[in-house]
């Protein structure tokens, strides 16, 4: 097996998907400081755990990757002194270019799912992000 799923490989992507859940539902309930912290906590240790703590290491403190990490912690902080606007903002620039690396695989994964690969596949409302990989 090329990628073999671990308990702590599930444990990190169930923390990332926890994560996530905090994230938007603190962005939902406007901008709730706590929970948008605690989905942060979540989603940076479910990356960690998910891809190993030298492989953390190592994408966040890559040269190419600098801008991405700094703006992603720098908003992590101004969530951290209640300014969770511009916190989430920055944060979700660097995220977008720290995980630019991963999102050709990500395609490739939400094509081969049954509704999600379909609309990926067909619709003209989905702007395609990388547009030299196809389904």
């Amino acid at each position: 097996m090329a990628y073999e799923v671990t308990e702590q490989k599930k444990i990190g992507i169930g923390l990332i998907g926890f994560g996530i859940f905090f994230t938007f539902l603190g962005v939902i309930l406007f901008f709730d400081r706590g929970l948008i912290a605690l989905g942060n906590i979540c989603f940076l240790s479910g990356v960690a755990l998910l891809l190993g703590w030298r492989s953390t290491w190592e994408l966040f403190t890559k040269k190419m990757n600098y801008k991405g990490s700094i703006s992603f912690f720098l908003g992590l902080f101004l969530i951290f002194v209640r300014w969770p606007i511009t916190g989430i903002i920055l944060e979700i620039y660097g995220s977008v270019i720290l995980f630019s690396v991963f999102w050709a695989s990500i395609k490739i994964v939400l094509c081969q799912l049954p509704v999600v690969g379909w609309v990926f596949q067909y619709s003209i409302l989905v702007k395609d992000v990388l547009t030299s990989y196809s389904c």
